[in-house]
């Protein structure tokens, strides 16, 4: 429908009055983008501001999914059916609400779901999928977003998000429904089942076996002293636990960030990825004389961390950075007990530094790259496991997400917040920190260093005008950037490689709105829209010899990209 029927349609019918107060008090720019599109539904499922309308987050708008979810199920059969959806919810506003109407959309096709009754993370959600053999999962959270946000994933048999072919058949059923008012609800929560503590305590006991050597962390322990925050999250109720069920005790919580609360008040923004997230975590440890900070976000799918240099400050790490000292503390340990596999893999996206690859490489363990999503990283891992052709060792993206095992099919900073835990004590207990030892890598393996830029397109011309600039790539490709010769062209789009000397080759990954190009020194561009945000994202990876250079090469080159954005 145009914009004007969708707005007529909101206008027409009665309204919860936080709803109907929003509709009133919008402008009109603001009606227009309210309404001027369905909220996008893909396959990171969907994600957008909460408030009226039909491209914004509501209760309106999550029964219109999960109608569309039903229907798909329902099409798939009794078995289907019987099997139900596990449904958990983070800490934002209305998550509760747009969980129980899902598990109420679904009841009423006969579908039956397993629902958290207070909030768990996205790790425990897809675990709660493979443990349960649900058919599907729907998750509520927009993950780091701002406050503004909420959103919503849908989750495979796998644990793993939905891939496209589900998508696209949910999409079908999507586009079928023109009236979201009207949707049945079944009121009686006959098909709902809670479940709460006995999944819990499942996935605690796999978190349990992150634990690489129990001897250390029972021996050194205590002596690691850190600071966690959850960022008003899930990860507190969860996170505390697997810490001190792993023996790690000496630690201290932010408490004006463990504190349940959607407007997250201490954060402008709850993401890990965003130093001034950490802020109130390094106070805390400068005051405690802590060694490091971890931090999650809300829906404790990815974890940051700072660290403590020499002379007391606090060195806030990327992503990338952590999943290189993570790699390597993983391979030497399973090298010096003779567990590592001959056929080990890494998996990480085409957007990741080549840092940990790197690391990866020189234990003889290949590295496996994937569009970015995660649920690409756990497609390989379920290839894997049915072939066997390669061991899955570690997952990971830039945007800090990790996993190392595969009883979750989903980033898991639970996961990770041990691991870090553990390689942090490892150092401490040489008399080193994890900076020491991310030095010593930098060292070995060359200085990486990579910079992600997000641009933000809102509105109604926000699409237009991201294709626009990723055309001015495509259509005419650049010879060089920053004064450095293009020798690999990759069009995602196309599935295709074209070399400096115009030989072009196939590429393996499926096709995606993305372009990667690979410079004569060894850095790396790559450029693609947002799955989740109106946002285009350019990604920059350089090597050499030493941090400054690294740095200039980045300044350089994020020069020349952004001279294409004018």
């Amino acid at each position: 429908m145009s914009y004007q029927e969708n707005l007529a349609q909101w206008q027409n019918v009665e309204l919860p009055d936080y709803l109907a107060k929003d509709l009133a008090g919008y402008t009109p720019e603001q009606q227009e983008d309210a309404f001027y599109q369905n909220l996008s539904f893909g396959t990171a499922g969907m994600r957008g501001i909460l408030g009226a309308g039909t491209n914004r987050m509501n209760i309106f708008t999550v029964r219109q999914v999960t109608e569309a979810l039903a229907r798909y199920i329902d099409a798939q059969g009794e078995t289907a059916k019987s099997r139900g959806v596990a449904i958990s919810f983070d800490s934002r506003h209305f998550s509760p609400e747009f969980a129980s109407d899902a598990a109420r959309v679904l009841s009423a096709h006969n579908i039956k779901s397993y629902l958290f009754s207070s909030l768990r993370p996205t790790p425990e959600l897809s675990f709660a999928v493979r443990e349960l053999g649900t058919f599907a999962g729907i998750m509520i959270t927009a993950s780091h977003n701002p406050k503004e946000y909420n959103g919503y994933k849908v989750y495979g048999e796998d644990g793993g998000q939905m891939v496209p072919e589900a998508v696209d058949a949910v999409v079908s059923e999507l586009d079928k429904i023109t009236d979201i008012f009207n949707i049945v609800l079944d009121t009686t929560d006959k098909q709902v089942q809670v479940i709460d503590s006995e999944i819990d305590d499942k996935y605690l006991k796999q978190i349990a076996t992150i634990t690489v050597d129990s001897d250390l962390v029972a021996k050194e322990g205590d002596s690691l002293k850190f600071v966690y925050t959850p960022l008003h999250g899930t990860g507190q109720y969860i996170g505390e636990k697997a810490l001190q069920q792993a023996g790690f005790t000496n630690y201290s919580i932010v408490k004006e960030q463990a504190v349940i609360d959607g407007d997250f008040p201490t954060v402008k923004k709850p993401n890990p990825e965003d130093a001034a997230a950490l802020e109130m975590a390094i106070a805390y440890a400068k005051r405690d004389g802590a060694d490091a900070v971890v931090a999650t976000d809300p829906d404790a799918d990815r974890m940051g961390a700072a660290v403590k240099l020499a002379d007391g400050t606090f060195q806030v790490l990327t992503g990338n950075q952590i999943a290189a000292v993570l790699v390597n503390y993983l391979l030497t340990a399973k090298k010096n007990t003779n567990t590592l596999p001959e056929n080990g893999a890494i998996v990480t996206s085409i957007v990741s530094s080549r840092f940990a690859s790197k690391v990866a490489k020189s234990f003889g363990v290949i590295t496996a790259d994937v569009l970015t999503g995660f649920k690409y990283i756990a497609a390989t891992i379920d290839q894997y496991e049915a072939t066997k052709e390669q061991t899955f060792l570690f997952g990971f993206e830039e945007s800090f997400g990790y996993l190392v095992k595969p009883f979750s099919h989903d980033k898991d900073a639970i996961q990770a917040l041990v691991l870090f835990a553990e390689v942090a004590a490892y150092y401490k207990s040489q008399g080193k920190t994890f900076a020491d030892g991310l030095e010593e890598l930098f060292e070995k393996f060359g200085y990486f260093e990579e910079k992600t830029i997000s641009l933000d397109f809102p509105g109604i011309h926000g699409n237009d005008e991201m294709s626009a600039i990723i055309s001015q790539f495509r259509d005419k490709q650049p010879e060089t950037i920053g004064g450095l010769k293009v020798m690999r062209a990759q069009d995602f789009s196309k599935s295709t490689e074209t070399a400096i000397n115009g030989a072009i080759t196939p590429l393996p990954q499926p096709k995606a709105n993305v372009l990667k190009y690979w410079l004569e020194d060894g850095s790396w561009v790559a450029i693609r829209p947002s799955g989740t945000e109106p946002k285009l994202k350019f990604y920059i990876g350089v090597e050499s010899d030493s941090q400054a250079t690294s740095q200039a090469k980045i300044d350089v080159i994020t020069k020349d990209l952004m001279s294409y954005t004018k």
